[in-house]
């Protein structure tokens, strides 16, 4: 796809975005919904930095209360049960379960921060707070014996990166040009807008033309201003990296947790890609090399300490079988920890010389859509009159319809899932779980006319087959194993060294014909 697209020559668009990751590709989708002639370039995979290292929630952020981030926190309720609407293959409520320790905070201020999350944000399908009795309850089993009583609520669930591809999918589908591993090499501005140059892998140039840039870089951001568009940036960010672990099962039951640490921290554990659990966050600042994340020793070493407060069997090191880390560029508002720190967004336009660019500092997966209709109403007055008043219509219809393979009920999930396994019988239960969960109502287009396994390809182990290969080349702009093991997938977790090694061959080959 990315390749193919630069062929020379200079295009004229009305927006040009620099970044792939979730809030380029939802404004992307957002702009090219209301009628605009949208370019992207995104110099790795979609999603390839922050957007595919999340917690994988969509969730409100019940300790931002205690920041008095009540606008943030309302907004990010609303949108749990709208992205779950748009997207319910990819999306799912889970409950989470908060143990009350008496030396951290007081039972009251739980309860009314939980009375608080439940109202704020205009619930509806998801169930509200109750009390978990750890010693009748099953949820109890493992933890430790002084844990008494929990609370348990209710958050959202996303495939992080799968939550970035449909949308740049979608943005594709009207008309938007999504250019991935393709950099952004240069800018320069004159009175009628901007021009781009914009290089792929293999040196190919094209130049594009557009009135409006949108600065969606995440932490490359600042240096977009800075270097390509030589401007000063009027804000300061803030890196704060977030590593995550993964170790086999901790328990058999289907809750998550969210337990509070003595420094001020909480760390999650969720149940993961059904063998797993997942440990995470870890919110510390961040002063390296951008291209160089990962999570340190000291960071597994604290995850694993975390939850072995919790636990009546400690977590070790050595249960690790997978950790992964990235950077938020969080909008510098002075707090003094780095998981105070404001995960609001901010959006900063700057029009010098008459062509306008607007950046994007902050923001979180969960408010990514009302981030990018903020972005669009920004600009709509940037845009002649027709076009202004046509950006301005459309308003609010990207939490209306559906993304694509989502076009089912919110609470269809289940009768989806079964309607694929007895149109495809062969299909091991697991295995016809994750094609509805990855693709929904498209995972009938993967399996087309296949009555047995054979019919599906070559098999790389975990269910992996060439047709599905096929689709996330075709459709999901995946290159390499790494895009489909890891991002689009996580059957990373599920293979041997050696079947990864024989899809590193695969995808080699295959590249190579192309």
């Amino acid at each position: 796809m990315a390749e193919a697209a630069l062929t020379g020559g200079t295009d004229v668009y009305d927006l040009a975005i620099i970044g792939g990751g979730i809030n380029g590709c939802g404004i992307a989708r957002d702009a090219a919904g209301r009628g605009l002639k949208v370019f992207l370039c995104e110099r790795g995979d979609l999603g390839g930095a922050t957007s595919s290292a999340s917690t994988k929630l969509l969730h409100g952020g019940l300790r931002y209360l205690e920041h008095y981030e009540f606008r943030l926190v309302r907004e990010a309720l609303e949108e749990r049960e709208v992205l779950w609407g748009i997207a319910p293959h990819i999306v799912r409520p889970l409950r989470f379960v908060l143990p009350h320790v008496p030396q951290m905070r007081p039972r009251w201020m739980l309860r009314a921060g939980l009375f608080l999350y439940d109202h704020l944000g205009g619930r509806k399908a998801l169930p509200g707070t109750s009390t978990v009795d750890f010693a009748s309850s099953p949820i109890g089993e493992g933890l430790k014996p002084g844990l008494s009583v929990g609370f348990e609520y209710s958050d959202c669930w996303v495939e992080d990166n799968r939550l970035v591809v449909l949308n740049a999918r979608d943005a594709e589908r009207k008309g938007a040009q999504i250019v991935t591993r393709s950099a952004c090499t240069a800018v320069r501005s004159d009175a009628q807008g901007w021009t781009l140059t914009v290089e792929g892998e293999g040196g190919a140039r094209r130049e594009i033309r557009a009135p409006v840039l949108v600065n969606a870089a995440g932490p490359w951001a600042g240096d977009v201003v800075r270097h390509l568009a030589g401007r000063s940036p009027k804000g300061r960010t803030r890196m704060v990296q977030g590593s995550h672990i993964v170790v086999r099962k901790l328990y058999q039951h289907d809750r998550c947790f969210i337990f509070q640490n003595g420094d001020g921290r909480i760390v999650f554990t969720i149940p993961y890609e059904q063998d797993f659990t997942l440990i995470g966050t870890t919110d510390r600042d961040y002063t390296g090399d951008l291209t160089q994340v990962r999570a340190s020793e000291e960071e597994v070493s604290y995850l694993c300490r975390a939850a072995s407060g919790y636990f009546a069997r400690p977590v070790s090191e050595r249960e690790v079988v997978w950790h992964y880390s990235g950077v938020r560029p969080l909008y510098d508002d002075g707090a003094g920890a780095a998981q105070a720190a404001t995960r609001d967004y901010v959006l900063e336009l700057d029009a010098a010389g008459g062509a306008p660019m607007l950046s994007i500092f902050g923001g979180k997966i969960t408010t990514y859509r009302r981030l990018a209709e903020a972005v669009l109403d920004r600009i709509a007055p940037l845009y002649a009159p027709p076009q202004r008043a046509q950006i301005t219509a459309r308003r609010g219809w990207t939490g209306r319809a559906a993304l694509p393979g989502g076009d089912f009920p919110m609470q269809g999930f289940d009768a989806l899932r079964r309607e694929l396994s007895e149109d495809y019988p062969f299909l091991a239960p697991r295995e016809a779980e994750r094609l509805a969960r990855y693709y929904g109502t498209e995972a009938a287009a993967i399996l087309g006319k296949a009555s047995k396994p054979s019919d599906l390809g070559r098999h790389f182990g975990a269910g992996l087959t060439e047709a599905e290969i096929e689709h996330m080349r075709r459709n999901e702009w995946a290159t390499t194993s790494e895009d489909i093991l890891w991002r689009r997938s996580k059957l990373g977790l599920h293979l041997t060294r050696e079947q990864v090694r024989d899809m590193d061959r695969y995808m080699g080959g295959l590249s190579q014909v192309a």
